[in-house]
């Protein structure tokens, strides 16, 4: 098989060890060929334009800006460009933001060889694959209702210890509204307490430390 006909993929992953392992799976492949790597955001959408690839590995936690906000970066300027998200952690927010983005993959990084070049392939042929453990984990809470935005920066903030007070002096809020939006939040994600909310949107995905 040339060069021409082969699986072309690039990588983005800000861990050397993690690239250099895909890089040594994906050479083992008569039928793939890794024409390059990244380890930050802004590098991925400018190795994208240089080596065109045919699928990309994207990790979605990178120093500089999230793989999600480099995927919609790339679809942008490549509307056609075929991204599986990796990461080592399965919450269903980033999963959801992800597909909604246009991610064609989610792939945990614990998965065997065996399926994630299973998933370079079917990506490649035109298909979307989320693993069914992934997908049992996005039916879960479909449903539910999903944080708003200014929701996701209140509960971020409890996250980071602040008190209402101190909320409502970092959003330029009123302590009233900060209250409100608590409510609502516990409402939302089920949760008893402010400690029990901050640990559900961490499993989530929905926030981060």
């Amino acid at each position: 098989m040339n060069s021409i006909e082969k699986i072309r993929v690039f990588c983005v992953d800000d861990h050397p060890l993690m690239r250099e392992g895909i890089a040594a799976v994906i050479r083992n492949e008569p039928d793939m060929l890794f024409v390059g790597e990244a380890q930050c955001g802004r590098d991925a959408i400018a190795g994208f334009r240089e080596y065109q690839p045919d699928v990309t590995l994207m990790d979605l936690r990178l120093p500089d800006i999230s793989g999600i906000d480099a995927l919609i970066a790339i679809r942008t300027e490549h509307k056609d460009a075929r991204i599986i998200m990796l990461t080592t952690f399965d919450g269903d927010a980033e999963i959801q933001r992800s597909l909604e983005a246009g991610a064609k993959g989610y792939m945990l990084k614990s998965m065997p060889r065996k399926e994630l070049l299973e998933m370079v392939r079917k990506v490649h042929a035109g298909k979307r694959h989320v693993p069914p453990e992934i997908a049992a984990q996005l039916a879960e809470h479909i449903g539910h209702e999903t944080l708003s935005k200014r929701e996701i920066e209140v509960l971020q903030k409890i996250a980071g210890g602040n008190r209402n007070s101190d909320i409502a002096a970092l959003l330029f809020i009123t302590e009233e509204t900060v209250k409100g939006h608590v409510k609502h939040i516990m409402e939302k994600l089920g949760a008893s307490d402010r400690t029990e909310a901050v640990a559900i949107g961490l499993r989530r995905g929905i926030i981060q430390l």
